[in-house]
């Protein structure tokens, strides 16, 4: 089988960002049933100096759907704007991301091989090709991201399992 860049990403950027917009439905929940501030979640961290579940989120659609923006461009700044600050915010937000996802074609990702791309970060520059960065680098982010803002889920006593994390698996049909 030929390498092809679009199905080693996008289609596990859906998957996990569907399993995220199950998780939020979850702790949405988990909060009205435990009358909890939809806040007391949203600005959980798993320590002190890392970013809450909001900016997990956010970062998952940001390594997912904006990287592959960033392609299209050549380069990829990182989105320092505010997350979301509620659940009905974050979901969009992720909805957004998998629409963004769903009309990518698989031809473009695919013609993105071997294409020159840049991080840059104020003064800072990587230089890439478009197959390394989305790979290397958005792909690991992605599920970071996607990971810690589970973590959060779980430690603030969300019932969740590897399975809500894994979502709908792409089964041989």
């Amino acid at each position: 089988m030929a390498f092809s860049l679009h199905a080693a990403t996008v289609p596990s950027f859906m998957q996990m960002l569907a399993a995220q917009r199950a998780l939020l439905d979850k702790a949405e929940a988990y909060c009205t049933e435990k009358h909890l501030a939809p806040e007391s979640v949203i600005q959980a961290r798993l320590a002190e100096d890392m970013l809450p579940f909001a900016y997990q989120v956010k970062s998952s659609v940001v390594h997912s759907a904006g990287a592959l923006d960033g392609v299209r461009k050549g380069v990829f700044s990182p989105d320092t704007s505010p997350p979301p600050a509620g659940f009905p915010a974050l979901k969009a937000l992720v909805e957004e991301g998998l629409s963004r996802l769903e009309r990518t074609a698989p031809a473009e990702v695919d013609a993105f091989v071997g294409q020159d791309m840049q991080f840059a970060f104020g003064e800072h520059r990587i230089a890439f090709t478009a197959e390394d960065f989305l790979l290397s680098f958005s792909q690991p982010n992605f599920y970071f991201h996607a990971t810690t803002a589970y973590d959060i889920l779980r430690w603030q006593g969300v019932p969740i399992g590897k399975r809500d994390f894994l979502g709908q698996l792409r089964l041989r049909r």
